[in-house]
């Protein structure tokens, strides 16, 4: 899995850096067909960071995450969240198409009469 890091408007430390690292590798224990995430730090405006994270996933559309506060962490952390969030809905509907029968074995004689 890979994770990318830029910054618009600036520049981070290598610890600042690593910490965002950490915090986003833990996406991989909810759901573990993550291919790459890519995380974008914007420093325009210094008293709203903004933070947008995408997730791409095998065998489905990206997953889109952002964020506006005034720690860069908490930032983080939010988009983090939203990001768990879907991923477990998501995982969770796949889960639950593949343990449910089919509709047209559901379907019986009985509701072809009515």
């Amino acid at each position: 899995m890979q994770v990318k890091i830029s910054v618009r408007h600036g520049q981070l430390s290598e610890a600042s850096q690593e910490r965002i690292r950490e915090k986003v590798e833990k996406l991989t224990r909810i759901f573990d067909r993550v291919t790459s995430i890519d995380v974008t730090v914007d420093l325009e405006d210094k008293e709203k960071l903004g933070v947008d994270i995408n997730v791409s996933a095998e065998h489905t559309q990206d997953f889109v995450a952002t964020d506006r506060s005034s720690s860069l962490i908490g930032s983080v952390d939010n988009a983090c969240h939203k990001l768990e969030q879907q991923l477990r809905k998501h995982k969770e509907k796949v889960q639950t198409r593949h343990r449910q029968p089919n509709k047209q074995e559901m379907a019986s004689p009985e509701a072809d009469e009515e």
